[in-house]
């Protein structure tokens, strides 16, 4: 997290954290239940005006810049691994919202992925 021009390293207990749901386990949906909710008070990451998004390529610099001139603060997150991807789609869920931002974007086209 990047607040008042310093980072900060926010960890969260284990056990608020259910290894079992391959949903409630990522990195974007305990930073929206555990803080843009109740602390924040922001319930709709799609709507919300107070709330943007940076892709991971821009790097940290990029948080930085953007709490300089119009934010506040800014979370950097781990990148979403392919297995964690793979295991919300098999369970018939979806991605919570600004969790796929992938980098280098993929051509157009379809993926398709060989089930056996």
């Amino acid at each position: 997290m990047y607040l008042a021009e310093k980072w900060w390293v926010c960890k969260i207990r284990p056990e608020l954290i259910d290894e079992q749901d391959p949903i409630k386990r990522l990195d974007s949906y305990l930073l929206t239940e555990l803080c843009l909710k109740p602390i924040l008070g922001i319930e709709n990451l799609r709507k919300d005006e107070r709330i943007d998004f940076s892709g991971g390529i821009r790097g940290d610099q990029e948080l930085e810049r953007r709490c300089k001139e119009d934010c506040k603060v800014a979370f950097a997150m781990k990148a979403i691994v392919i297995n964690d991807l793979f295991m919300v789609a098999d369970s018939g869920e979806q991605m919570p919202p600004k969790s796929t931002w992938f980098e280098p974007k993929p051509r157009s086209g379809f993926v398709v992925r060989i089930f056996g």
